[in-house]
């Protein structure tokens, strides 16, 4: 747990670092092409969540983001099943849920920054709350794809071949 306590530390840190250094370099609209085509540093924000659902709703996505990581405190033994790796997912996820939270605290919306597109397909702006979130999401489900449940592991060698016969 202090190894994913303190990479989501490190996360929050950067997130809202690099959101200070987009607010104090990079006029509110402006696009700085990085690779042409392909990607550019912008700067615009966003009221509401991913693709600016739920615009101008901040507090009930405050709300949301605080149940989020209540419920997952209260059942953080359940969740990650004694397994390292989903302890260090739901930790990456919570400094992302706490780096977007304090955009809507203090600035009243989220900064985005990182831009990315292909000819007329454009992805939306992101941040580095955005990338926690996503990379915490998806060590989480591969962990439960690719480990089997620690209870059945635990179960006695017969016990769940006598319950598949009484089954059948």
């Amino acid at each position: 747990m202090l190894i994913s306590t303190l990479l989501a530390v490190a996360l929050l840190i950067m997130d809202q670092v690099t959101k200070v250094l987009v607010e104090s370099n990079i006029k509110l609209g402006q696009r700085i092409s990085i690779i042409p085509g392909f990607f550019d540093l912008t700067h615009i924000t966003n009221k509401g969540a991913a693709w600016g659902i739920l615009h101008g709703y901040g507090w009930l996505l405050l709300l949301i983001a605080a149940a989020v990581v209540i419920v997952a405190v209260l059942c953080i033994r359940w969740l990650t099943e004694g397994y390292n790796e989903r302890y260090l997912a739901i930790f990456i996820v919570f400094s992302g849920i706490f780096g977007n939270s304090i955009d809507r605290i203090w600035r009243g919306q989220v900064v985005d920054f990182l831009d990315f597109y292909v000819k007329g397909h454009h992805w939306p702006a992101f941040n580095v709350a955005d990338i926690s979130i996503c990379i915490g999401v998806a060590i989480y489900f591969l962990s439960t794809l690719l480990r089997s449940d620690k209870k059945t592991e635990t179960e006695p060698a017969g016990k769940s071949e006598e319950l598949t016969d009484n089954q059948a």
